[in-house]
């Protein structure tokens, strides 16, 4: 049986994160930490936490909880957090108004992975789908961007075509890379991802395709209310990694095909 960490990041999102935590506190796999940072909350986020506390100290089904609340430098300094305190094999970031998109994806997982044999040889990356849902949690439409059957560290030239929330990452290949909050305030997850397999690839490490819906985001997060922005950012990643004609021409394409969809 693997473990699984789910991490929370929010700040005064008590309207928004009871949906997060219900989604991880039914979960009928029971291998689950789930690690809260909270970044000093001012209304009632903590106390729906301490209450979620509660309920799981009570329940046949027991998770793991962690919960540390104090301030930080931002989303990506929080995940950081996240990722130095976790303890399961994989990770997945699971942000206040996501949740999961059923309650059996971690025992389907874990499914998936039980004739692996040891753990060395488990997936760097396991995947899959999302939905988009709205502030209320109904859903809108289907992400655009759909996991390719084969997923490489080169693929995300077409942009983030994994949903960062349907993500999960093996520990300790995770925890070799720290989301570069300094450098980007937007897109430090995209950096962090394609980082992520790039080193499975070093390493001949499968990514491999869960082909199910894993989560339901929250349309209008940060990247998206900064869009502009955080285009930059990903473009200046893109340069990093796959070079700057590449980054170019592929901007170009995403030009054309955003013109072309009107």
């Amino acid at each position: 049986m693997i473990r699984f960490t789910i991490a929370t990041v929010c700040y005064n999102a008590g309207h928004l994160i009871g949906r997060t935590i219900k989604s991880v506190e039914q979960q009928d796999y029971k291998a689950v930490e789930h690690i809260i940072i909270d970044g000093n909350s001012q209304d009632e986020t903590l106390a729906q936490i301490h209450f979620y506390q509660q309920r799981n100290s009570l329940s046949a089904n027991q998770h793991d909880i962690v919960c540390r609340s104090e301030p930080d430098q931002g989303i990506y300094d929080a995940m950081n957090k996240a990722l130095r305190l976790a303890t399961g094999d994989y990770i997945l970031y699971l942000n206040a108004g996501d949740k999961f998109h059923s309650t059996d994806v971690l025992s389907r997982l874990d499914a998936m992975t039980e004739k692996t044999g040891s753990r060395k040889q488990l997936p760097a990356v396991i995947y899959g789908d999302t939905d988009i849902v709205d502030r209320d949690g109904n859903f809108i439409r289907h992400r655009r961007l759909a996991p390719p059957e084969r997923l490489s560290w080169t693929s995300f030239k077409q942009g983030m075509l994994v949903c960062h929330q349907a993500f999960f990452a093996r520990i300790d290949i995770a925890r070799k890379f720290s989301y570069d909050f300094e450098q980007y305030r937007l897109s430090a997850d995209f950096d962090w991802c394609i980082r992520i397999m790039k080193e499975a690839a070093r390493l001949k490490l499968p990514l491999t395709n869960a082909h199910l819906i894993v989560a339901d985001y929250l349309e209008g997060g940060t990247s998206r209310q900064h869009h502009k922005d955080s285009l930059l950012e990903r473009y200046d990643i893109m340069c990093h990694h796959y070079g700057k004609f590449t980054a170019f021409v592929q901007h170009c394409w995403f030009v054309v095909r955003s013109v072309v969809k009107r």
